[in-house]
């Protein structure tokens, strides 16, 4: 593709998000990508990436370039808000725009004379301004703006600048199959750039994006797709090779996968979720995983009578709930423009929900792990406060000296924003 057909395609997947969103649906940014592209298979995989990376670009800082734009009086659409990307993200000028907006076929329409002007005023200029609102420098909802502030106080423009940032690609390594090294080698073999992740013992960050899944380490099994946060928030379950273990809501399996080699493929893991769909992917991967310890099945939903045969016997309850996702905006910045206060409400009911059909699972002397991909307070420390007061035999276990949640964040530690408790539940 041209460059210009490029800018064209970005465009237009704004306009189909923006109409998408505009209508009250819910569609997931990478979703709606995907779909661009399958029913476009002309598009090759360079013009692809450069295609996601403006459309991201944009949805990342899509509040400092409205407020540009708006500032000059300008509307900001789709067209706008990829000029301005390319004004101030990319550090464009006048003339390379020109070039890219030149009106041939599948590029788009050459620039009106007050587009000119505006990109001629703008081009060098910095993204972030001192007028701007702290929402609008750290590109979240002014609905969350309290919240956010509540859990990161003086960190929060640190904080925000870390989920802003584009992730990484994790890797964990498993040690059924492989040891970390064997991985670092083959990846390396195969031409990636490739690490040791810092935090977690079992973890491999690449470099840059390649093709994993032609590699032998990936055909394999020796290695699964998973952020460091989450296999550090799955490491919080220490469960024994004789050991029981539920992961309550094991959606397509990677904190399951991330528990059975751990426990070295024996014992029991009991894999629920009341989604189908994702439950179905679950097979697949335990057979390349060479795993052979896990039973799923689909619950019909927290209240599944199927749940009473099961009070009393788990040595660890794993429960990673579905929340706002406010942790994982590195990789999905458009969800925090798809999220409401009313959705922040829902998650709550329903995690504790979930909590509640969890709990009695736990054994005595057994524990319960709660996590979420979320940085709020109302979806982790008020909801572990709320479980305590419903539940008086459980006590929080503090995950390590000193700390009595894993508390994961993008500025600090590099990782998805996560959070993690261990809750220990009294003895007969």
């Amino acid at each position: 593709m041209k460059p210009g057909a490029r800018v064209a395609s970005s465009i237009e997947l704004l306009e189909q998000l923006d109409g998408v969103w505009g209508r009250g649906k819910r569609v997931a940014a990478d979703g709606m990508l995907q779909k661009y592209f399958r029913a476009r298979r002309f598009i090759g995989s360079k013009d692809r990436t450069e295609i996601s990376r403006v459309v991201y670009g944009v949805l990342r800082r899509g509040s400092a370039l409205g407020w540009w734009l708006d500032r000059s009086g300008r509307e900001h659409g789709s067209r706008g808000l990829v000029l301005g990307g390319l004004v101030f993200l990319d550090g464009l000028d006048l003339a390379q725009i020109e070039r890219l907006f030149d009106g041939e076929q599948y590029c788009p329409v050459a620039l009106e004379d007050a587009e000119s002007e505006w990109v001629r005023r703008h081009a060098g200029l910095e993204l972030l301004h001192e007028e701007m609102p702290t929402a609008v420098r750290c590109e979240f909802p002014d609905w969350m703006g309290d919240a956010l502030a509540e859990t990161f106080g003086d960190e929060l423009e640190a904080a925000m600048g870390g989920l802003n940032a584009e992730a990484p690609v994790d890797l964990r390594v498993n040690v059924l199959k492989a040891t970390r090294e064997d991985v670092l080698a083959e990846l390396h073999g195969a031409g990636m750039t490739v690490e040791p992740t810092p935090l977690s013992e079992v973890g491999v960050r690449l470099g840059k994006r390649g093709p994993l899944q032609s590699t032998r380490a990936f055909k394999e099994g020796w290695v699964e797709v998973q952020d460091e946060g989450s296999q550090l928030a799955a490491q919080l379950v220490r469960a024994g090779g004789g050991e029981l273990v539920i992961d309550f809501c094991a959606g397509a399996g990677g904190k399951t996968l991330a528990l059975a080699a751990a426990m070295g493929n024996e014992g029991r893991i009991l894999a629920w979720d009341v989604n189908r769909p994702r439950l179905s992917q679950l097979g697949a991967r335990l057979k390349r995983a060479g795993v052979a310890m896990v039973l799923a099945h689909k619950l019909k939903s927290a209240r599944d009578p199927f749940l009473q045969r099961h009070h009393d016997t788990a040595d660890w309850v794993l429960v990673d709930a579905p929340c706002t996702g406010t942790g994982s905006w590195r990789r999905s910045p458009d969800l925090k423009w798809r999220t409401s206060p009313t959705d922040l409400a829902a998650a709550v009911e329903r995690q504790r929900s979930i909590l509640a059909a969890a709990t009695p699972c736990v054994k005595p002397d057994g524990r319960l792990v709660y996590v979420t991909c979320s940085v709020l307070m109302d979806e982790n420390e008020r909801q572990v406060e709320w479980l305590l007061k419903e539940q008086p035999g459980f006590a929080v276990e503090p995950v390590a000296e000193g700390e009595k949640f894993l508390r994961l964040w993008p500025h600090r530690n590099g990782t998805d924003g996560f959070f993690g408790a261990v809750l220990r539940r009294a003895g007969v």
